[in-house]
């Protein structure tokens, strides 16, 4: 693929999200003629020409007129460029002729995916065919689920170092965060939620912590689902809304890599509230959210915070690494921006750069299992994330 004529094409450049992954390129690697060869693809060249004016992209930028319902339209696109990062979801809706492209041209693919049930389906169809084709398909390349994947990642590696072994179970628990979920976010629960009404099979998939690991059944896993008085932490947990996601792919990021966290490893993810009486009442309000998350306005694809809404935002993730024997430590991540578009936006765009460098195999994977510190590399030194030790 060196000589294609373009390193990245942002598809979906026209669009809330898109729009501010080209904006990181445009601050972090200036035009294509300095840095990689990116380029900006949409379905309307004139909302192209105006997006790429407005962010102070150069006129020199490459533009592509693509189409998410002309699979020719997306092979030509395809072939001439080294990676597709798609912001254009959900997926389940249109991504299909996407990864089914980038799959047959052996091109590389980011998305921002939190639909575990199309993943586990493009799993199915496509990872024998991406194998032979040498695309690395990487689902769920923002918030969902980059700081969890990684930071499990990084937490089992410090175990090791530390103790000479993986910790056979981590606890991921949001500490703070301030914020929106994207609207492409809430779209995809819906899409997933209407999917499972006419598909009883997509609930079983939602349900199965291994449900991205096809061919294992690992063990039981705490549910997260229910409010918990977490005693070293000295705070009450609630659940989280991504948990569902996020815990598939770290499992399958296991998985992937041939079980160096354990075949008997358990992981789970909440919120902490706060001590006493008030923490339990939050995480008891926090459960009751989850039966409508979004709540009556959710907001929509294409729609966002501000600038300063954005840059204001941040989220901040503690691994609590449990050993056995009582002995146990901490590893944080934590992101400047909001989580759902300021940063997720600079992580997608990252696991471009990540992919343009490795030399992964073809396949369908996660960040960690494609990338792995490589990319904790990249989002520290272009995506203002810290990965460290804290005890």
């Amino acid at each position: 693929m060196a000589d294609r004529e373009f390193d990245i094409i942002v598809y979906g450049a026209t669009g809330y999200t898109g729009r501010l992954v080209a904006e990181h390129f445009v601050r972090e690697y200036g035009s294509a003629d300095d840095g990689p060869k990116w380029a900006m693809a949409g379905r309307s060249m004139d909302k192209l020409e105006a997006v790429r004016d407005e962010i102070g992209a150069p006129k020199s930028t490459p533009l592509v007129v693509a189409n998410a319902d002309d699979l020719g339209d997306l092979e030509a696109m395809c072939n001439r460029t080294r990676v597709v990062l798609t912001t254009v979801g959900p997926y389940q809706l249109y991504g299909d002729k996407l990864v089914e492209a980038c799959v047959k041209s052996g091109t590389d693919y980011a998305d921002l995916s939190g639909e575990p049930a199309w993943m586990a389906e493009k799993i199915e169809q496509h990872e024998a065919q991406a194998k032979a084709s040498g695309a690395r398909i990487c689902f769920s390349s923002g918030f969902d689920s980059i700081p969890f994947d990684l930071g499990v990642l990084m937490t089992q590696k410090t175990a090791k170092e530390r103790y000479g072994k993986p910790a056979p179970r981590i606890r991921g628990r949001v500490r703070a965060m301030a914020g929106t979920f994207s609207g492409g976010t809430a779209a995809s629960l819906g899409a997933t939620m209407k999917a499972a009404a006419k598909n009883p099979k997509i609930i079983n998939v939602l349900r199965d912590p291994f449900a991205l690991a096809p061919g294992f059944d690992g063990p039981s896993q705490p549910s997260g689902m229910v409010p918990t008085y977490e005693k070293d932490l000295d705070k009450w947990a609630a659940p989280f809304v991504m948990a569902p996601i996020n815990t598939k792919n770290v499992h399958r990021t296991n998985f992937l890599l041939g079980h160096p966290y354990g075949e008997d490893f358990q992981y789970d993810e909440m919120v902490l509230t706060s001590p006493g009486e008030a923490g339990r009442k939050m995480a008891e309000a926090a459960t009751e959210m989850m039966k409508n998350p979004f709540g009556a306005k959710p907001p929509k694809p294409g729609e966002g915070p501000s600038k300063e809404e954005r840059e204001n935002g941040f989220y901040d993730v503690v691994f609590v690494a449990e050993m056995g024997d009582g002995e146990s430590f901490h590893y944080g991540v934590k992101g400047k921006y909001d989580p759902g578009y300021g940063s997720t936006s600079r992580m997608i765009a990252e696991t471009g750069m990540a992919l343009l460098e490795s030399d992964a195999p073809g396949g369908i994977g996660t960040p960690g299992s494609f990338l792995g510190e490589a990319l904790v590399e990249r989002l520290r030194d272009h995506a203002e994330l810290t990965f460290a030790v804290e005890d």
